[in-house]
């Protein structure tokens, strides 16, 4: 710095008392090696020790003034306002019919957005509902089985048990008429044996001729006839014996009906599970059809909010799919502004605090909001890389934590997702 300068800088500081004793021998110095300096410039000299603590205290007035008007706020402007913006794509593949929507056009929920070629999917329909009418009357069919079923089960339990019970009596009837067989072949041959000997006695007589040939003749007849009676006898003796075997076959017989009809139970069991099968069945089918009707209504996009169409990248004749959206519906009623703030800034900021919110489309006005919520993580944290801190040289990064404001009114002025905002939280 020139001589000169440093003496108009010492005059303009001999204002302060603390600094004339430091001051003064550098002045004094200062003249006696420029005297002409000190008698040809007194008001120069005069006036820098006029306005140097005036600028002093202007700054000071400044800078306290500042600090007063930042205190209690914090200030970012990386703020932007935010949306919903909803993507529509169609739930089936199929070939583009109608569009009837154009780019920035508001639509309103329910309004009819795309057709798609409906064709394969009313095929489909049509075998679904085949097959539902294929189920319902495979169901019938099992109903009608399992009825007769039970009616034949129980009209075969009745006839078993019947036939068991007639069959014991037919045993019983046969047992007892080889009793009676048994008896008449012992009365017929006591009879027999009788006739044999009155025919031996007759025989001496009519040697001897006591008898006639006429009573000869009648015992011989007599005696022939026991003779037959005890054969039929002895023949019925053993007709009764076959009858009580053929008795009991038929009561083994009965009983293996009866062992039959008593697996009734289990044949209803089966009808039965029959019928849950045919109901299973129909049951998938109807289900089946539900999912084919669902998909033909899926043939027409309809717009699941109310919005403006935004990004249409949808062409009549175009091939479309589920994974690939047509075009994004943007509310204009439901915006609110996301401002990352730092790390630093957070310390003081609480939910509800009020925010002053300046938006660029709108310079010139100012809108009010409150602080609604906070991020759970810095936007660092959520990225698609993280940060990994542990691995390499580590700096330090101030990060920034996404910060909720809702607006409390925009009449008239129209917020779209994307706008760049300045906001100011008032945390005291």
């Amino acid at each position: 710095m020139a001589p000169r300068s440093w003496t108009w800088f010492w005059h303009g500081i001999r204002s302060s008392p603390s600094m004339d004793t430091v001051a003064e021998p550098l002045v004094l110095a200062e003249r006696n090696a420029h005297p002409e300096a000190a008698v040809t410039h007194p008001a120069k000299r005069s006036r820098a020790k006029r306005l140097l603590p005036l600028l002093v205290g202007l700054a000071a007035l400044g800078g306290t003034g500042t600090w007063l008007y930042g205190r209690g706020k914090e200030s970012t402007d990386d703020a932007f306002v935010e949306g919903r913006v909803a993507s529509v794509a169609p739930r089936v593949s199929a070939a583009v019919k109608a569009v009837h929507v154009v780019d920035n056009q508001q639509v309103s929920a329910g309004d009819l957005l795309v057709e798609l070629d409906d064709r394969d999917y009313l095929v489909r329909l049509r075998s679904a509902k085949a097959d539902v009418a294929a189920a319902q009357a495979s169901l019938h069919a099992a109903r009608t089985q399992s009825e007769v079923k039970e009616a034949v089960v129980a009209s075969d339990l009745s006839v078993a048990k019947g036939g068991v019970a007639q069959a014991a009596a037919v045993a019983g009837s046969s047992t007892a008429g080889i009793d009676q067989a048994a008896a008449d072949v012992e009365a017929a041959e006591v009879r027999a044996n009788h006739a044999s000997v009155e025919l031996k006695r007759a025989e001496s007589l009519l040697a001897s001729g006591a008898y006639t040939q006429l009573e000869y003749d009648s015992k011989r007849a007599a005696a022939d006839e026991t003779h037959a009676q005890l054969a039929q006898s002895k023949a019925r003796l053993v007709a009764a014996k076959t009858n009580v075997q053929s008795s009991q076959g038929a009561i083994v017989t009965a009983q293996g009906r009866l062992l039959a009809a008593k697996s009734g139970p289990e044949q209803l069991e089966n009808a039965k599970a029959q019928i849950e099968l045919a109901e299973a069945r129909l049951a998938q089918a109807q289900a089946a059809q539900e999912q084919a009707e669902l998909n033909l209504s899926y043939t027409k996009l309809v717009a699941p909010v109310a919005g403006v169409v935004s990004r249409r990248s949808v062409e009549v004749g175009q091939l479309v799919s589920p994974d690939r959206p047509l075009f994004a519906l943007v509310t204009q009623n439901d915006v609110w502004v996301v401002a990352n703030y730092k790390e630093d800034q957070l310390g003081d900021m609480r939910e509800g605090q009020s925010v002053h919110v300046r938006v660029d489309a709108y310079p010139g006005r100012s809108f009010t909001g409150h602080v609604e919520s906070f991020a759970a993580g810095t936007g660092s944290r959520f990225s698609l890389l993280p940060p990994d801190n542990a691995s390499g040289n580590f700096t330090k990064v101030v990060q920034r934590v996404p910060v909720l404001i809702r607006l409390d009114d925009a009449t008239g002025a129209p917020m779209r997702p994307g706008m760049s905002v300045e906001t100011t939280v008032r945390t005291r």
